[in-house]
């Protein structure tokens, strides 16, 4: 019998990400809810499962995973019964791995945590007008990535998207999607929502961070 346990919480794209290939990979799990405002992952309990303290950790059997890239790839591989959904094609996983390392250091680190943290965490109501460049940027890239084909990273559906509409889904915090500027990312999205486990893994937590940061009523620097 397989068990594992997810430590995050819904508004966490990252975390999104892990509940979306969890649940196409029709794998049973407890959830942990980290409350990150109580400072829940600077425990000593999860500082010893994860000492970066970050979300999501997931534990498989006693052993403890982060990032949520490594923990998709990890589930994928492990439990899959096929590898359509992280192909063991060298050159179609180098795709979905770009696709990735994508998410992580450009559309993750250089947009959502770059607008997210001084908000949210220190309180700023302003923020560079660069930022909201990068935004456009992101999406224009995404836009692109999409040309002549369903899935980010190719004609089938892989970890990669769900990796990034966990974070591409939580750009509406910033802006709505101009869907006439980008109809390949409308139309990837939806295709998404159509799977029956995308609401419950991704739909609600995107909208839950969405709410909090514009709560916040920050604006863009012109």
């Amino acid at each position: 019998m397989v068990k594992l346990t997810l430590y995050g919480l819904d508004a966490s794209p990252p975390v999104r990400a892990v509940k979306l290939t969890l649940a196409a990979l029709n794998l049973p799990y407890e959830y942990v809810n980290v409350n990150i405002v109580a400072r829940e992952q600077l425990s000593s309990a999860y500082l010893e499962k994860n000492p970066q303290h970050t979300v999501p950790t997931l534990e498989d059997d006693g052993h403890f995973i982060w990032d949520s890239h490594a923990i998709i790839a990890y589930l994928v591989s492990k439990y899959a019964d096929t590898d359509s959904l992280y192909p063991k094609d060298l050159l179609q996983r180098a795709v979905v791995d770009q696709r990735m390392h994508f998410e992580s250091g450009v559309v993750f680190v250089n947009g959502i945590r770059s607008i997210i943290k001084p908000v949210l965490f220190l309180g700023q109501s302003k923020i560079p007008k660069e930022r909201y460049d990068a935004i456009v940027e992101i999406y224009d890239f995404v836009e692109t990535f999409l040309k002549e084909q369903d899935y980010i990273a190719g004609n089938q559906m892989t970890i990669a998207d769900f990796s990034l509409v966990s974070s591409v889904a939580s750009l509406e915090a910033f802006g709505d999607l101009d869907v006439v500027k980008y109809p390949r990312i409308s139309g990837w999205i939806k295709r998404l929502e159509q799977l029956p486990y995308y609401e419950e893994a991704n739909g609600k937590g995107a909208r839950q961070l969405v709410a909090i940061v514009k709560q916040t009523n920050f604006t863009f620097e012109t």
